[in-house]
């Protein structure tokens, strides 16, 4: 039994940075492994453990900064490592979750997996919908903000405990292969080894143009623009009240009420 892990690539934003060109500026950036995907890639390794699952394979889609990260996940128990790219897909088609679907649904399609294990969400944009568009894409069956997993490989289904709104939750079975996106807290995530860093880095990773998976330009092509960024605008100059607690809290008063925020 195979189980693949999709995972991204996330950058961090610094306490302090500057908007350019409508972004922010690629030197206050820090790149890691998403923090959903570590858990959905724990599950995994575990699985693989235990002796249910045979093989543990990551696909990405990421540039070649990324492989840091993906040998991260190497070193962390992944067996394989499969990246997605072309310089064309700089030019913001991923922000399209259907877009990123269809560029993995290939190599999860040549890769049979009896499962495909996604984080809920990610940390940059907070999409939560990969996982799902790719179930759409591969016409599997798909259980969404999984915190509690097991297999059942005689009878080829997954039971999984979900998360609903509300507090609520949702015991439920879903047949094999499936799409699983996993929620933090499912596991506790393993620290990479030092021996692991070493191996991970003299393992090959399998690389894949969109051209070389068959498919088509028009599906890289944006359909979801990103807006504009912008400092806001000032309002107004900040007031600040001098004095002892009573005093403050007397002029704050006075302050609300010119402003009618509070009556007098």
């Amino acid at each position: 039994m195979k189980v693949l892990v999709t995972f991204a690539e996330v950058a961090a934003v610094a306490d302090n940075f500057e908007i350019e060109d409508g972004a922010v500026a690629d030197r206050y950036l820090e790149y890691d492994l998403n923090e959903w995907d570590e858990y959905a890639l724990e599950e995994a390794v575990l699985l693989r453990e235990a002796g249910v699952a045979d093989e543990v394979v990551t696909l990405t889609i990421g540039p070649r900064q990324s492989e840091d990260t993906i040998r991260m996940a190497l070193a962390k128990g992944a067996d394989r490592a499969i990246r997605i790219w072309d310089d064309s897909l700089e030019d913001g088609a991923l922000e399209d979750v259907t877009t990123r679907a269809a560029l993995m649904a290939p190599v999860v399609e040549a890769e049979d997996p009896t499962l495909v294990l996604s984080g809920v969400q990610a940390a940059d944009d907070g999409y939560a919908a990969t996982g799902v568009a790719l179930a759409k894409t591969l016409g599997r069956q798909w259980a969404a903000v999984v915190n509690d997993l097991s297999l059942d490989r005689e009878a080829g289904t997954a039971r999984v405990r979900r998360e609903l709104e509300g507090g609520l939750e949702e015991v439920t079975t879903v047949d094999l292969p499936a799409v699983l996106t996993i929620q933090t807290g499912i596991n506790d995530p393993r620290y990479a080894s030092l021996r692991g860093l070493q191996e991970a880095r003299q393992q090959e990773i399998e690389v894949h143009t969109p051209a070389e998976l068959g498919l088509d330009e028009d599906i890289l092509t944006p359909t979801l623009h990103r807006g504009e960024m912008s400092e806001p605008t000032p309002r107004g100059d900040t007031e600040y009240v001098e004095g002892e607690p009573t005093d403050q809290a007397e002029a704050m008063a006075d302050l609300f009420a010119d402003a009618e925020v509070i009556e007098e």
